[in-house]
This record gives structure tokens, C-alpha cells and sequence, in this order.
């Protein structure tokens, strides 16, 4: 389609999409295949200027470890089970929110003084929705994805702003599985909250 693009957006692209279905599918596979991703899209969005996103792949690493540990673990010191779907509490939201606002902002501050950004707000906006989302993740919160979908519709015009219109395309992709995996996480809740009824019930 007479586009630029580069091997690394190209390795990104297929990482970043496996990984998603993975997720979705709530397979283990996804963590280290997400930190294959991570590690091309510092490259990519470094150089493309994006610097809080290349700098939150970083973060995204170091919350891999974290996940793949709490979906094998359920989540708890000498817990082997695997970590079942669950809500995000108020006391989640309201700390995930605070954090993300002054996170955003104060990102913002600095892209804005410290680096040539042309898009500092957006590029730490995506930042903090993005963190947010994978903390939920991590901790298989269904509400997560409501999180990556906003994330989604911020990335999609940013990249191809910046030029990367391969990864854009990549994100529209994520925008359609993002919507597939709360689907499919939703039904994992309200399947394991029937199990508990009938149990209680019995």
C-alpha cells in the first residue's frame, strides 16, 4: 500500500497480535510472547519519538514476570491453582484512577520539558490507560479490556499521526480482540459464579 515500515514494526506486529489472542484465550503462552513484543516496540517507538511508550515497555517486562507468576499461582504466597476471573473491587478503581491521573500528568510535564515529543499528553495518556489495563491483567480483572479498548482508540489515530500505520493497522486489530477477549472473560465469570451457586446451593 506504499508504506513504510521496518522488520521491527513488521516482528511487532505479529508478536503484538499473538499475544492478544493468547491473552484472550487466557493462555499462559502470552506472557512470554508479550515480552518478545515488548522488546521490538522499544526500538520501534523510540525511534518514532514516543518515548513514554517506549519506556513503558520497559514496565510492561518487569509486569510480565509478575503476571505469568500470578496466572500460574493464583495470585497468593503457596497458592498453585490457576488465578480465576474476578471484578475489580471500588478500592481497585479508585486507587487505579488516582494513579492514573496524576501519572498522565505528570508524564505529560516532563515529555513536554524533557524530550522533543510532539504529542506529550496523548503519548501519556496511552501510558497511564495502558498500566492501568495491565495491572488488571495481571490480575485477571474482567474490566481490564475496558481499559486496553480505551487505550486502543487513543493508539490507533496516534500511531498513524506519527507515521507507524502498520502498527495503527496492528491496533485495530487489538480494538477487535480486546472486545473478544471481555466477551470471553465475561462468560469465564458468570460461569464460575454459577459453580459457586449450584455448590452453595448443594
Amino acid at each position: 500500500m506504499g508504506w513504510s515500515t521496518s522488520w521491527t514494526e513488521i516482528l511487532g506486529f505479529a508478536t503484538g497480535a499473538v499475544c492478544v489472542w493468547l491473552v484472550a484465550r487466557q493462555h499462559i503462552a502470552n506472557w512470554p510472547v508479550g515480552i518478545a513484543n515488548n522488546v521490538f516496540f522499544i526500538v520501534l517507538f523510540t525511534q518514532a519519538g514516543l518515548y513514554a511508550d517506549a519506556g513503558l515497555q520497559i514496565v510492561f517486562i518487569a509486569l510480565a514476570a509478575y503476571g505469568w507468576w500470578s496466572w500460574t499461582h493464583g495470585g497468593g504466597p503457596g497458592t498453585t491453582g490457576a488465578l480465576p476471573v474476578r471484578r475489580t473491587t471500588r478500592a481497585e478503581w479508585a486507587w487505579l484512577l488516582v494513579a492514573g491521573a496524576v501519572g498522565t500528568a505528570a508524564l505529560t510535564l516532563l515529555l513536554d520539558r524533557a524530550t522533543d515529543s510532539t504529542v506529550p499528553f496523548w503519548d501519556a495518556l496511552t501510558t497511564g490507560l495502558s498500566l492501568m489495563a495491565t495491572y488488571g491483567q495481571c490480575r485477571k480483572r474482567l474490566e481490564s479490556w475496558w481499559l486496553w479498548i480505551a487505550a486502543d482508540l487513543v493508539y490507533i489515530p496516534l500511531y498513524a499521526y506519527k507515521g507507524l500505520y502498520l502498527t495503527s493497522v496492528l491496533y485495530v486489530g487489538f480494538l477487535a480482540l480486546c472486545v473478544a477477549g471481555l466477551i470471553g472473560w465475561r462468560r469465564t465469570l458468570v460461569a464460575g459464579d454459577l459453580r459457586k451457586a449450584v455448590g452453595a446451593a448443594a
